[in-house]
Protein backbone atom coordinates (compact mmCIF):
# COMPACT_ATOMS: atom_id res chain seq x y z
CA UNK A 1 0.00 0.00 0.00
CA UNK A 2 1.59 3.67 -1.04
CA UNK A 3 1.52 6.00 2.14
CA UNK A 4 1.85 9.54 2.95
CA UNK A 5 4.63 10.99 4.72
CA UNK A 6 5.02 14.25 6.87
CA UNK A 7 8.51 16.32 5.94
CA UNK A 8 9.04 15.65 9.96
CA UNK A 9 8.49 11.77 9.41
CA UNK A 10 10.85 11.80 7.04
CA UNK A 11 13.37 13.87 8.25
CA UNK A 12 13.68 11.24 11.42
CA UNK A 13 13.39 8.55 9.14
CA UNK A 14 15.18 8.97 5.87
CA UNK A 15 17.72 6.00 6.05
CA UNK A 16 15.48 4.07 6.28
CA UNK A 17 14.03 4.54 2.89
CA UNK A 18 15.34 3.08 -0.40
CA UNK A 19 18.23 5.37 -1.84
CA UNK A 20 16.56 7.16 -4.61
CA UNK A 21 13.73 8.01 -2.32
CA UNK A 22 16.58 9.28 0.04
CA UNK A 23 18.14 11.52 -2.79
CA UNK A 24 14.88 12.98 -4.42
CA UNK A 25 13.74 13.92 -0.58
CA UNK A 26 17.07 15.49 -0.17
CA UNK A 27 17.20 16.90 -3.07
CA UNK A 28 13.73 18.85 -3.13
CA UNK A 29 14.40 19.86 0.21
CA UNK A 30 17.77 21.55 -0.87
CA UNK A 31 15.82 23.75 -3.66
CA UNK A 32 12.59 24.78 -2.03
CA UNK A 33 14.37 25.57 1.34
CA UNK A 34 17.53 26.92 -0.47
CA UNK A 35 19.14 29.65 1.97
CA UNK A 36 18.88 32.69 -0.46
CA UNK A 37 15.05 32.16 -0.56
CA UNK A 38 14.87 31.90 -4.31
CA UNK A 39 12.68 29.52 -5.01
CA UNK A 40 9.41 31.29 -6.15
CA UNK A 41 6.53 29.66 -4.90
CA UNK A 42 6.47 31.14 -1.80
CA UNK A 43 3.40 29.17 -0.16
CA UNK A 44 5.24 25.85 -1.45
CA UNK A 45 8.14 26.90 0.46
CA UNK A 46 6.09 27.71 3.43
CA UNK A 47 3.83 24.80 2.90
CA UNK A 48 6.75 22.56 2.99
CA UNK A 49 9.21 24.69 6.42
CA UNK A 50 5.85 24.48 8.61
CA UNK A 51 5.26 20.73 7.84
CA UNK A 52 1.95 21.17 5.68
CA UNK A 53 2.87 19.40 2.74
CA UNK A 54 2.67 15.66 1.72
CA UNK A 55 4.88 13.52 0.22
CA UNK A 56 4.46 10.07 -2.14
CA UNK A 57 6.88 7.25 -3.40
CA UNK A 58 5.85 5.82 -6.43
CA UNK A 59 7.76 3.61 -9.49
CA UNK A 60 8.55 4.14 -13.01
CA UNK A 61 5.64 7.01 -14.20
CA UNK A 62 5.53 4.70 -17.46
CA UNK A 63 3.54 1.78 -16.10
CA UNK A 64 0.48 0.87 -14.46
CA UNK A 65 1.83 0.06 -11.29
CA UNK A 66 2.72 3.61 -10.46
CA UNK A 67 -0.54 4.68 -11.43
CA UNK A 68 -2.36 2.67 -9.03
CA UNK A 69 -0.09 3.81 -5.97
CA UNK A 70 -0.34 7.42 -7.81
CA UNK A 71 -4.53 7.09 -7.13
CA UNK A 72 -4.32 5.47 -3.43
CA UNK A 73 -2.06 8.35 -2.14
CA UNK A 74 -4.89 10.83 -3.86
CA UNK A 75 -7.29 8.97 -2.03
CA UNK A 76 -5.59 9.37 1.12
CA UNK A 77 -4.90 12.66 0.56
CA UNK A 78 -8.54 13.80 -0.56
CA UNK A 79 -9.15 12.74 2.92
CA UNK A 80 -7.12 14.81 4.92
CA UNK A 81 -6.17 17.36 3.08
CA UNK A 82 -7.75 20.32 4.67
CA UNK A 83 -6.54 19.03 8.24
CA UNK A 84 -2.71 19.53 6.85
CA UNK A 85 -2.81 23.52 6.78
CA UNK A 86 -3.29 26.15 4.58
CA UNK A 87 -0.53 25.82 2.50
CA UNK A 88 -1.36 22.20 1.35
CA UNK A 89 -0.05 20.31 -1.14
CA UNK A 90 0.47 16.46 -1.87
CA UNK A 91 4.15 15.97 -3.68
CA UNK A 92 5.02 12.97 -5.68
CA UNK A 93 8.30 11.58 -6.20
CA UNK A 94 8.75 8.81 -9.18
CA UNK A 95 11.81 6.19 -9.32
CA UNK A 96 12.52 7.46 -12.66
CA UNK A 97 15.14 5.14 -14.62
CA UNK A 98 18.51 6.27 -15.55
CA UNK A 99 17.75 5.59 -19.41
CA UNK A 100 14.29 8.20 -18.80
CA UNK A 101 15.66 10.53 -17.48
CA UNK A 102 19.41 10.59 -19.64
CA UNK A 103 17.19 9.87 -22.91
CA UNK A 104 14.18 11.91 -22.79
CA UNK A 105 13.06 15.28 -24.12
CA UNK A 106 10.55 17.84 -22.36
CA UNK A 107 8.17 17.15 -25.37
CA UNK A 108 8.76 13.12 -24.29
CA UNK A 109 7.90 13.84 -20.62
CA UNK A 110 4.68 16.24 -21.59
CA UNK A 111 3.01 12.75 -23.08
CA UNK A 112 4.10 11.29 -20.39
CA UNK A 113 2.31 13.46 -17.53
CA UNK A 114 -0.84 13.53 -19.59
CA UNK A 115 -1.10 10.21 -20.51
CA UNK A 116 -0.36 9.77 -16.55
CA UNK A 117 -3.36 11.84 -15.85
CA UNK A 118 -5.65 10.23 -18.24
CA UNK A 119 -4.41 6.59 -17.12
CA UNK A 120 -5.51 8.06 -13.48
CA UNK A 121 -8.80 9.11 -14.52
CA UNK A 122 -9.59 5.42 -16.18
CA UNK A 123 -8.68 4.26 -12.16
CA UNK A 124 -11.54 7.58 -10.56
CA UNK A 125 -14.69 5.89 -9.45
CA UNK A 126 -16.57 9.36 -8.03
CA UNK A 127 -18.52 11.57 -10.32
CA UNK A 128 -16.57 14.65 -11.15
CA UNK A 129 -17.76 17.54 -9.10
CA UNK A 130 -20.75 19.24 -9.94
CA UNK A 131 -19.64 22.37 -9.96
CA UNK A 132 -15.68 21.84 -12.03
CA UNK A 133 -16.58 22.11 -16.04
CA UNK A 134 -15.09 18.85 -17.80
CA UNK A 135 -14.01 20.97 -20.40
CA UNK A 136 -10.59 21.14 -20.37
CA UNK A 137 -11.17 25.04 -22.56
CA UNK A 138 -13.45 26.16 -20.06
CA UNK A 139 -11.52 28.61 -17.24
CA UNK A 140 -13.35 26.65 -14.23
CA UNK A 141 -11.71 23.04 -15.23
CA UNK A 142 -9.20 21.67 -13.03
CA UNK A 143 -8.04 18.11 -12.75
CA UNK A 144 -10.58 16.11 -10.45
CA UNK A 145 -9.16 12.72 -8.54
CA UNK A 146 -11.44 11.12 -6.25
CA UNK A 147 -14.39 14.42 -6.25
CA UNK A 148 -11.57 16.59 -5.13
CA UNK A 149 -10.31 18.97 -8.03
CA UNK A 150 -6.38 19.68 -7.91
CA UNK A 151 -3.81 22.33 -10.00
CA UNK A 152 -1.21 19.51 -11.08
CA UNK A 153 2.73 20.65 -11.34
CA UNK A 154 5.28 18.89 -12.84
CA UNK A 155 8.84 18.89 -13.03
CA UNK A 156 10.80 16.68 -15.14
CA UNK A 157 15.28 16.24 -15.77
CA UNK A 158 14.72 17.23 -19.12
CA UNK A 159 14.05 20.78 -17.89
CA UNK A 160 16.97 22.93 -18.36
CA UNK A 161 15.77 26.44 -19.09
CA UNK A 162 13.41 27.00 -16.90
CA UNK A 163 14.68 25.85 -13.74
CA UNK A 164 11.34 26.25 -12.02
CA UNK A 165 9.96 23.11 -13.64
CA UNK A 166 13.30 21.14 -13.53
CA UNK A 167 14.18 18.10 -10.94
CA UNK A 168 16.19 15.24 -11.14
CA UNK A 169 13.24 13.03 -10.81
CA UNK A 170 9.39 12.71 -12.87
CA UNK A 171 7.78 14.51 -10.45
CA UNK A 172 3.84 15.27 -9.83
CA UNK A 173 2.24 18.14 -7.16
CA UNK A 174 -1.46 18.15 -6.84
CA UNK A 175 -2.49 21.33 -4.95
CA UNK A 176 -6.36 21.24 -3.25
CA UNK A 177 -8.23 23.82 -4.99
CA UNK A 178 -9.68 25.09 -1.83
CA UNK A 179 -6.05 26.45 -1.29
CA UNK A 180 -6.63 29.13 -4.13
CA UNK A 181 -9.57 30.50 -2.25
CA UNK A 182 -7.85 33.35 -0.33
CA UNK A 183 -5.28 33.34 -2.96
CA UNK A 184 -6.01 34.87 -6.11
CA UNK A 185 -6.79 38.21 -8.05
CA UNK A 186 -10.06 39.09 -6.12
CA UNK A 187 -7.95 40.12 -3.00
CA UNK A 188 -5.42 42.31 -1.90
CA UNK A 189 -3.14 39.63 -0.28
CA UNK A 190 -3.90 37.68 -3.64
CA UNK A 191 -2.81 40.55 -5.87
CA UNK A 192 0.56 40.82 -3.82
CA UNK A 193 1.05 37.10 -3.35
CA UNK A 194 1.29 36.93 -7.77
CA UNK A 195 3.02 40.28 -8.07
CA UNK A 196 5.81 38.81 -5.56
CA UNK A 197 5.77 35.19 -7.15
CA UNK A 198 6.14 36.69 -10.74
CA UNK A 199 9.24 38.52 -9.39
CA UNK A 200 10.95 35.75 -7.95
CA UNK A 201 10.09 33.37 -10.93
CA UNK A 202 11.58 35.42 -13.58
CA UNK A 203 14.58 36.07 -11.84
CA UNK A 204 14.73 32.11 -10.67
CA UNK A 205 14.30 31.08 -14.29
CA UNK A 206 16.12 33.96 -16.02
CA UNK A 207 13.74 34.31 -18.87
CA UNK A 208 9.93 35.74 -18.84
CA UNK A 209 7.31 34.16 -17.22
CA UNK A 210 4.97 31.50 -19.28
CA UNK A 211 2.68 33.66 -20.78
CA UNK A 212 0.24 30.76 -19.88
CA UNK A 213 0.56 31.30 -16.26
CA UNK A 214 -2.95 32.85 -15.62
CA UNK A 215 -5.34 33.06 -12.39
CA UNK A 216 -8.25 30.48 -12.01
CA UNK A 217 -10.90 31.33 -13.65
CA UNK A 218 -9.96 34.23 -15.49
CA UNK A 219 -12.11 34.67 -18.87
CA UNK A 220 -8.65 34.02 -20.99
CA UNK A 221 -7.54 31.30 -18.44
CA UNK A 222 -6.96 27.45 -19.14
CA UNK A 223 -5.56 25.92 -16.10
CA UNK A 224 -4.49 22.84 -17.95
CA UNK A 225 -2.05 24.83 -19.59
CA UNK A 226 -0.10 25.94 -16.52
CA UNK A 227 0.16 21.94 -15.63
CA UNK A 228 2.82 21.37 -18.04
CA UNK A 229 5.36 23.90 -18.81
CA UNK A 230 7.63 23.76 -22.12
CA UNK A 231 11.11 25.15 -21.59
CA UNK A 232 10.31 27.98 -24.31
CA UNK A 233 6.77 30.14 -24.04
CA UNK A 234 4.75 27.67 -26.69
CA UNK A 235 1.87 25.30 -25.43
CA UNK A 236 -0.13 22.97 -26.87
CA UNK A 237 -2.77 23.87 -29.60
CA UNK A 238 -5.15 21.37 -28.01
CA UNK A 239 -5.52 19.90 -24.12
CA UNK A 240 -4.03 15.95 -24.44
CA UNK A 241 -6.13 15.36 -21.56
CA UNK A 242 -9.01 15.85 -23.75
CA UNK A 243 -7.29 14.24 -26.79
CA UNK A 244 -6.34 11.12 -25.28
CA UNK A 245 -9.74 10.99 -23.32
CA UNK A 246 -11.64 11.10 -26.98
CA UNK A 247 -9.09 8.55 -28.35
CA UNK A 248 -9.80 5.69 -25.32
CA UNK A 249 -13.15 6.56 -26.39
CA UNK A 250 -12.91 5.95 -30.54
CA UNK A 251 -11.11 2.77 -29.24
CA UNK A 252 -14.45 1.55 -26.99
CA UNK A 253 -13.12 2.39 -23.26
CA UNK A 254 -14.86 4.86 -20.93
CA UNK A 255 -14.09 6.75 -18.26
CA UNK A 256 -15.41 6.68 -14.56
CA UNK A 257 -17.53 9.93 -14.44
Amino acid sequence: MSNLYTKSWLDANLTERPLWQQDAFTQFGAMIADPDQSYPCVPGRQGFLTDQLRFGFAGDPRSESSTEEVAELLVQYGECSRETGKYASLVIFFDTPYELRADSTVEQYEELFWSFLNRLTQLDTKPWPEHISKDPSDPTWEFCYDGHPYFSFCATPAHIIRKSRSFSYFMMAFQPRWVFEHINDSTPFGRNMKKVIRSKLQAYDGIPVHPALKWYGQEDNQEWKQYFLRDDETSPSKCPYTAMKNKLKSLGLSFHK
